[in-house]
């Protein structure tokens, strides 16, 4: 399952952090303990920026922890992808080189097949009905689809609606995308979307895309608003069009072994603090979308467009399909159907 994929940068930073971890373990520095007297200092990998409500989430998440054990389990940060791109930070937690990730749903989507169906387009109806099967058991047993592969998931973090943004011209139906190469994260459902959809779908790590933009590289990309600020696509993509095609969760995963070390206490306090944690996250991401549609209007100059979903829904329809036919989604896929619309 391991994989080495990535950028030569990102895999040398990945490498060398192992080998540091290596060297720490043997000098005495051990990242777990047998006793609850022994502090513990847990590593959290991701991608965002320190300004970036998910940042500030997982910042409240090591705050939780640490008050819930008594000073006993302490967990560092490591932001802006210092660590590598999502999957290397995944094989990173597989390997217990690190503790716990945060990561999209999507990019899990090669560890586990079940979680491909995030990337459904179109499979919530809205906002409040993935919030309900986020917190449903439906969620806690995709969480345990990974444990075979070394690594659980604890909760999730709100990473808003995908929508569709371009360098100048805006997506008001599918037709529009026709000839545009569009950045996807590294997903099969995501590029077979951008297919339907006839766009040129283009996998590429989000590190990337600013970059990609800039040069031409893509013609633009989807994600949601705070893409735009926080990381500078509205310095060069000024059409944002709300497509709302997707609603991707971010997933917070810990390796299992480290689990299995804490104690039934220690336990707890993460289960709790990372729970708490997520509905700390779901205020601090309603107004970080604010601030950030504001600034882009008013400082990039974006404009904001809403199409009419319908005929993007009808485009992709081949995949709803495919996902309720699936041996690996077709039970999920049922489940999540029927607690979004309530039959």
């Amino acid at each position: 399952m391991i994989s080495k994929v990535g950028s030569p940068m990102k895999t040398w930073i990945s490498i060398t952090f192992v080998c540091v971890l290596v060297l720490s373990l043997f000098s005495g520095c051990s990242t777990t303990a047998k006793s609850e007297d022994q502090t513990i200092t847990m590593r959290l990998a991701h991608n965002q920026s320190e300004t970036h409500p998910v940042h500030k989430s997982l910042v409240e998440f090591a705050r939780l922890v640490d008050k819930k054990t008594n000073g006993t389990v302490k967990i560092k940060l490591y932001p802006n992808g210092q660590l590598g791109s999502e999957r290397e930070v995944i094989e990173l937690t597989q390997t217990g080189a690190v503790d716990f990730a945060k990561v999209s749903a999507s990019a899990l989507e090669s560890f586990s097949p079940v979680y491909s169906l995030f990337s459904l387009p179109y499979l919530f109806d809205s906002r409040d009905q993935f919030y309900k099967v986020m917190n449903s058991s439906i969620a806690q047993d995709i969480y345990k689809t990974t444990t075979d592969v070394g690594f659980r998931g604890l909760t999730f973090y709100d990473a808003g609606t995908r929508n569709f943004y371009t360098k100048n011209k805006a997506i008001m139906k599918p037709e529009d995308l026709k000839g545009l190469k569009i950045r996807v994260q590294p997903s099969a459902t995501s590029i077979k979307m951008i297919e339907l959809m006839g766009g040129s779908p283009t996998p590429m790590s989000f590190g990337e895309v600013y970059t990609a933009l800039q040069q031409g590289v893509i013609d633009g990309t989807e994600n949601n608003e705070t893409a735009l600020t926080d990381n500078n696509h509205g310095q060069v993509a000024k059409q944002y069009s709300y497509s709302e095609h997707t609603i991707v969760p971010d997933i917070l995963i810990m390796n299992n072994k480290k689990w299995d070390k804490l104690s039934n206490k220690q336990k707890k306090a993460i289960t709790e603090a990372a729970k708490e944690s997520t509905a700390f996250h779901k205020v601090e991401w309603e107004k970080a979308i604010d601030k950030a549609t504001k600034e882009a209007k008013a400082k990039m100059n974006v404009t904001f467009n809403k199409p009419d979903k319908e005929p993007f829904k009808k485009a992709v329809e081949p995949l709803h399909k495919e996902f309720a036919k699936k041996k690996a989604t077709s039970r999920y896929y049922k489940e999540i159907r029927a607690e979004a619309t309530g039959d």
